[in-house]
């Protein structure tokens, strides 16, 4: 990877994080997510709705598919990028999937995730990569991640969240 292409997968993670500040404001998870077309537009920003909205598919990830996949044709969204702070979960993993986004980029692994979120009942994570779960399907969907030199950026959002 570039030096210019490590940069820009920094700036928009820091877009996921902004986002996942907007979420925890909102009495949500503290994750956020971005897509981004394949000219680098941002196209849309999800956090997380679970908790307010009570949906147990309120994964920012899974939110995002679901409005992407109405917006956009799945060709186009193979062209593009959703960026995570977090590495996508097991359901948002088969969301990018089914949806079609060929690449994903997220900051901090799943398995640091569950050491942030230890035992409370919100995030019950799985220790299944992303990488794992795309690796079994029939599509080479790119997977970038995770960028230590972010960490404490996307960390400092859930400080204080997690009991």
């Amino acid at each position: 990877m570039s030096g210019n292409e490590k940069e820009l997968h920094l700036f928009y993670i820091r877009k996921c994080v902004e986002v996942s500040r907007k979420a925890r404001s909102a009495g949500n998870t503290p994750f956020g997510c971005v897509l981004v077309g394949p000219d680098g537009d941002v196209l849309m920003e999800q956090g997380n709705v679970e908790i307010t909205a009570r949906v147990c598919t309120g994964h920012a990830e899974t939110s995002l598919m679901q409005r992407a996949s109405h917006e956009y044709p799945k060709d186009f969204l193979w062209r593009s990028t959703l960026y995570s702070t977090a590495e996508p979960c097991a359901m948002c993993t088969g969301a990018i999937y089914w949806g079609n986004v060929g690449r994903v980029v997220y900051g901090i692994s799943e398995r640091r995730l569950a050491e942030l979120t230890g035992d409370d009942e919100q995030n019950p994570t799985l220790d299944m990569p992303c990488r794992d779960i795309l690796a079994r399907g029939r599509k080479p969907i790119e997977v970038v991640g995770p960028f230590p030199e972010i960490e404490h950026e996307v960390v400092a959002v859930h400080e204080g969240y997690w009991k």
